[in-house]
């Protein structure tokens, strides 16, 4: 990594608090003949959306 090389007397030599590397493979087994669930979205009255659009803003703002 040229970052860590451009910097090594910040970065320690040694990292020792990194959990090893492990090789999972993940996969999700998808029953033949079967779709992906397909709904309309919920609706909102348009005071409960302004409501909801608020508090994500409030949260991103954190």
């Amino acid at each position: 990594m040229p970052v860590v090389r451009e910097f090594t007397d910040v970065f320690p030599d040694d990292i020792v608090d990194l959990p090893p590397e492990w090789e999972v493979e993940f996969s999700i087994d998808i029953v033949p003949g079967t779709s992906p669930i397909s709904m309309a979205p919920y609706h909102m009255s348009a005071a409960e959306l302004e409501k909801l659009k608020e508090q994500l803003e409030e949260l991103l703002e954190k």
